[in-house]
């Protein structure tokens, strides 16, 4: 009976430290799950990566990248200055080619017209030659004789009319005999031997030419001494 008593004796001192013991444990765990919930919610509000700012450039990496927008603004405004220019230069002589094609134009408009006027010209002038000298000088009284006079006359008035209407548009003829033969203004018909004669030499003009302003607007047809 005592020992037993003494048993339950031991048991009843043992239970105070026992449950502080179990407590102290409890505590511990409960902290530790506590503590682990307390930083796993905290981790759950941090902010996505994408709504982290960069940190602010310093003073001396914005003045950089300023300074290197400056020049390239700086290259792009040289550039488009000098393709200004060059379109600038571009109008200006398309200006003075329209003017010079326009001038061009008004000066040779005829070109066609007169060219086929001079071969007028040239029915004249051999019909001219037709009448011999003698029957133009003679003193014959005839009807016949005062109809041709008559009619060279008038042939020569029309002639000559047409040679100075020709003229007021710069339609002019020439004559190159005795000059050096010249391809771009005459069109050598034969070539003979002419004592005297240096080689190249203009001979003689079977047609003249004739030239509008400073263009050949038909060659002279000639001989030429070989």
């Amino acid at each position: 009976m005592s020992s037993s008593f003494s048993v339950a004796t031991r048991l009843l001192r043992s239970c105070p430290t026992t449950l502080r013991t179990s407590q102290y444990r409890l505590a511990a765990s409960t902290s530790g799950r506590v503590s682990t919930r307390f930083y796993s919610a905290t981790a759950d509000q941090s902010p996505p990566a994408d709504d982290v700012k960069p940190p602010p450039p310093t003073e001396e990496g914005g003045a950089s990248e300023l300074e290197t927008k400056l020049k390239q603004k700086d290259a792009d405004l040289t550039d488009l200055t000098n393709r200004l220019k060059y379109a600038q230069a571009d109008f200006v002589n398309l200006q003075k080619i329209a003017a010079r094609e326009k001038e061009q134009t008004s000066l040779y408009a005829i070109s066609n017209f007169a060219r086929d006027l001079i071969g007028t010209v040239d029915v004249l002038g051999l019909a001219l030659k037709s009448v011999p000298a003698e029957a133009l000088s003679g003193s014959s009284s005839s009807d016949a004789a005062k109809h041709l006079k008559n009619l060279h006359e008038g042939v020569t008035m029309t002639q000559r009319e047409l040679l100075k209407t020709l003229g007021k548009y710069g339609v002019t003829p020439f004559d190159p005999t005795g000059e050096t033969f010249d391809p771009n203004h005459h069109e050598a018909l034969y070539e003979a031997p002419i004592p005297g004669k240096e080689p190249g030499t203009v001979i003689d003009c079977q047609k003249v030419g004739y030239k509008i302003k400073e263009r050949t607007l038909r060659a002279a047809q000639v001989g030429v001494a070989r």
